[in-house]
């Protein structure tokens, strides 16, 4: 898969197979985040790799927005440092991680308003570092097809060189 391919066709999955993922695979997606471009290149994040059943089973009770999260094989959550840039750079792996997942046939989701208290504490996340994100990875249930999205078209979103300027494609 192209790397434009996987943008075009990349979708929110909130449904898995139980299948696990393979360690190598595992590796591959962290890999994605660790060479993500950062500010500075400070690389200030950290990923705590849940695939415990026990743990994702948890995680999904915690999470407000994603219990899903139970029925996934692997869940990745994304730690950043409490500065404007980290959530910046969190995303950034995080879309990586995804892209990569999705080129290996796992779906995946951005869970966020995670960063409680309760949360924190289940992975050992010190109170000084956010919780941007929690990521759950796994084979979607259904065949996704082709990624059709509901986009607008880049004539409303893009300007030439000033705000409202038309963008001819």
């Amino acid at each position: 898969m192209q790397v434009f391919e996987a943008v075009e066709t990349l979708l929110a999955i909130r449904s898995y197979e139980e299948k696990s993922i393979p360690p190598e695979t595992v590796t591959r997606i962290l890999q994605a985040a660790r060479l993500t471009a950062s500010s500075k290149n400070r690389q200030d994040w950290d990923f705590v790799v849940v695939q415990r059943k026990e743990s994702l089973q948890r995680l999904g009770e915690l999470a407000r927005t994603g219990s899903y999260i139970r029925d996934a094989a692997l869940a990745i959550a994304v730690v950043v440092p409490n500065h404007p840039i980290g959530p910046v750079d969190g995303a950034r792996a995080i879309q990586d991680m995804m892209l990569v997942a999705w080129e290996e046939g796992i779906g995946s989701n951005w869970v966020s308003n995670v960063n409680t208290a309760e949360v924190k504490a289940f992975l050992a996340i010190p109170e000084d570092r956010t919780l941007l994100a929690i990521i759950p990875f796994g084979y979607p249930t259904r065949d996704v097809g082709a990624g059709i999205k509901d986009r607008k078209p880049l004539s409303e979103i893009a300007h030439a060189e000033k705000y409202g300027q038309p963008y001819g494609d």
